[in-house]
């Protein structure tokens, strides 16, 4: 029999090869096993490629609000071929690359679907593998769509590889895969629709802010259907005919495609994980704090894959990989730091958050100084002809320390890593201030929303 490992990931996103990478370097053997091309969703189908996508609406939204500003608008459009080609050219050479730092790094590699037979020991496609450890890092799959016609919708993997944009796209969920995939689709000439059976769409940012970029949608085209569900999906010749139900009335509408925007669960369902004596849900993985499994001490978990505090992104995911990794290596039992993460929507322009949100904070009894700020008229957005920029600032007025930082406007994906790492260092607002920053800079305006 061979040797055991001291460690399998199951799972080679970007937190599986973290993981993986990190207890080879200590000299361990390790296995990582995916049946999905290295990389990841982030890397392949997710984060990456979608921006790719966006640049080129960015493109085309910032030649429209300079129209008559000195930019001539009129034969400017989006090939969407070379776009995609263009995207391809990033997201082809990944799995290759992935494996072979793996390699170089002394990590065995498998392509297979892995299945647990025992509490230390998985399949691979008929191969037996054991191990003292394994680290599960399998991702998230779109949740399950349950009304009749399901089965003619495509999901984000799919649209990222599209190769024509059609003319009328009908998005299901009012979360982040619908809103950027639409706002993209309008810069391409799509006429965009997004579904959402809630009463505010992306409920995990400012109501506020949200309101003004449903309004900005609108503007380009993305009609925002709120309070509405899909009854179902017929098609119909070339075309889908979907039925909407809002406040007990129907009506049928007609799209060209129909994308599940719906939100995910952890891809778990697959792996057997009872075999194991592993207990989990839609969650994840049931873990400790410190990310080890509270019903199997052989396996952690990481990312989506594990029921965990940490919001489901990438950079969270990669330092939840590190964290158990490092717990297994040295004995330890150390928590991840979920303090100061960002998070943002990639539509046009962004909308991004850190930290609390205003209900959540006035939960917690904190006494609150609100800086709202309305940075459509400011010089740094009058520049590319944005009017719809906003800032929410929430101040704890005890210790001057910001708890929230909600933004809507161009860069402000990058503005809000500033509040981030005041979030996590505890810096003042006094302290921020004090800074001086590169004029004219995107940047330079925190001083003025605080």
């Amino acid at each position: 029999m061979n040797k055991p490992y001291d460690l399998i990931v199951i799972g080679a996103g970007m937190a599986g090869i973290a993981g993986a990478n990190k207890c080879a370097t200590e000299g361990w053997r390790v296995a990582i096993v995916d049946s999905l091309p290295y990389g990841g969703t982030c890397a392949l189908r997710g984060c990456d490629p979608k921006k790719i996508l966006r640049r080129g609406a960015e493109i085309i939204d910032g030649a429209r609000l300079l129209h008559g500003k000195g930019i001539d608008d009129s034969e400017l459009t989006i090939n969407w071929g070379d776009l995609m080609k263009h995207k391809r050219g990033f997201t082809d050479p990944v799995p290759q690359r992935m494996e072979a730092g793996l390699r170089r790094n002394g990590v065995e590699t498998f392509h297979g679907h892995a299945r647990f037979t025992g509490r230390n020991q998985i399949e691979v496609d008929g191969d037996t593998l054991d191990a003292s450890r394994i680290l599960i890092a399998t991702g998230a799959r779109p949740r399950p769509l349950s009304f009749p016609g399901h089965e003619y919708v495509i999901d984000s993997t799919d649209f990222l590889d599209l190769d024509a944009i059609p003319g009328r796209i009908l998005f299901i969920g009012g979360g982040f895969v619908s809103f950027e995939f639409a706002h993209i689709a309008a810069r391409a000439g799509s006429a965009a629709t997004i579904i959402d059976h809630g009463a505010h769409p992306l409920k995990s940012f400012d109501p506020d802010l949200v309101e003004l970029l449903v309004a900005r949608g609108r503007e380009v085209g993305v009609d925002t259907r709120e309070n509405t569900s899909i009854v179902g999906v017929e098609q119909a010749s070339s075309v889908f005919q979907i039925t909407l139900e809002r406040a007990g009335v129907r009506e049928t509408i007609e799209a060209d495609l129909v994308v599940h925007g719906a939100g995910r669960i952890a891809d778990l369902a697959t792996l057997d994980l009872d075999v194991a004596g592993v207990e989990w849900s839609e969650r994840g993985v049931s873990v400790d704090r410190h990310l080890q499994s509270s019903t199997n001490p052989a396996v952690w978990a990481a990312g989506d894959s594990a029921d965990t505090a940490g919001m489901p992104l990438t950079p969270v995911a990669v330092s939840e990989a590190k964290v158990a990794a490092s717990n297994m290596i040295n004995g330890t039992t150390l928590i991840p730091d979920y303090a100061g993460i960002p998070t943002a929507v990639f539509t046009i322009p962004e909308l991004v958050r850190v930290g609390m949100l205003e209900a959540e904070a006035i939960e917690q009894g904190i006494e609150l100084k609100i800086r709202y700020s309305d940075t459509g008229k400011w010089y740094s957005n009058y520049r590319v002809g944005e009017r719809t920029a906003a800032a929410k600032i929430l101040i704890d007025t005890s210790n001057d320390h910001i708890v929230g930082a909600h933004l809507l406007g161009p860069e402000y994906g990058e503005l809000v890593n500033t509040f981030g790492l005041a979030i996590k260092l505890g810096l003042t607002t006094r302290q921020l201030k004090s800074a001086t920053a590169a004029y004219p800079t995107v940047g330079s305006d925190l001083g003025s929303m605080l």
